[in-house]
């Protein structure tokens, strides 16, 4: 294995200070484990970046609400390493809890506005919270020349970027694509939770987010497309939606009538022990006002 691991800040520091001497460009890819294709796909997309790439590895428990699965999450890093070390990632970072929030630990950082107070925001209180800490952390503690994040968590990936400028942390943050499985299905790590019977259904959220945004970029109007969507979802066997919305790719804000500039569909739903989520972008297609 040329993977090397390490489970401190300070043996952190020390390969990248080693790497920094060499003026090698690094590149952070943070994850909670329970990897799978996507997280792979970021590695591959941030070489375009940087000559050395971290992973770290960390279920942060400050993102997690109380009724969440925060105990559940799965936790599978020998099997990750495994999938790093293939990949030809040099550095996996896996820290504790007590690492990450030592005793005494009291500070946090927080996001205000549209970005955090909609869609998982809403349906999550204090997520964004405990998001924008572990990750203004791990960007601080590896200082990594870029950072990526994919964009099946679109609104974490806006939130990240508002509070690294905000901050002024010198990094570039990178949006990557959605990876899907072949029947559209987001690839995620919660995926695991779903049954055989539950994964059947599961990629009924893309397809429908398909037809709402084909509809949408033509000009249709909004209400009716996301009731439809809301009912094509529980006819499908999902217990509840949290949300199904159109919002402006830029602010977040939501899209009430028709979309007429760039802009998103949104859908958070629960399956069994799931909470599913997904996204499509939406171009308008000759719009006109």
């Amino acid at each position: 294995m040329t993977l090397k691991t390490v489970h401190s800040v300070a043996e952190l520091r020390a390969v990248v200070a080693g790497w920094r001497a060499r003026g090698l460009r690094v590149a952070l890819v943070p994850t909670m484990g329970a990897l799978h294709a996507g997280h792979i796909s970021l590695t591959d997309h941030v070489r375009n970046h940087a000559d050395r790439v971290i992973v770290s590895i960390f279920v942060n428990p400050t993102q997690f609400g109380p009724n969440e699965d925060f105990g559940a999450y799965p936790r599978t890093l020998p099997d990750d390493q495994k999938m790093l070390d293939a990949a030809g990632v040099e550095l996996c970072f896996a820290p504790s809890v007590e690492e990450m929030y030592p005793d005494g630990f009291a500070t946090r950082v927080s996001v205000d506005g549209s970005f955090t107070n909609v869609l998982c925001g809403a349906s999550r209180p204090g997520h964004f919270d405990g998001v924008a800490q572990i990750v203004t952390k791990l960007l601080l503690q590896a200082l990594p020349d870029c950072a990526i994040f994919g964009q099946k968590d679109y609104q974490q990936l806006m939130v990240i970027r508002r509070f690294t400028t905000d901050l002024n942390i010198p990094v570039e943050i990178i949006g990557a694509p959605i990876l899907r499985e072949d029947d559209g299905l987001a690839m995620s790590s919660r995926n695991r939770y779903l049954t055989p019977e539950e994964r059947a259904i599961a990629p009924t959220l893309d397809r429908v987010l398909g037809e709402i945004t084909k509809a949408a970029a033509r000009g249709a109007e909004i209400a009716p497309l996301l009731s439809k969507g809301r009912e094509d979802i529980l006819n499908a066997g999902f217990k509840s939606i949290d949300y199904l919305e159109i919002r402006d790719a830029d602010t977040l804000e939501r899209v009430e009538d028709r979309v007429r500039k760039r802009s998103r569909v949104f859908v958070a739903a629960h399956l069994g022990k799931a909470r599913l989520i997904d996204n499509h972008a939406i171009d308008p297609i000759n719009i006109t006002g």
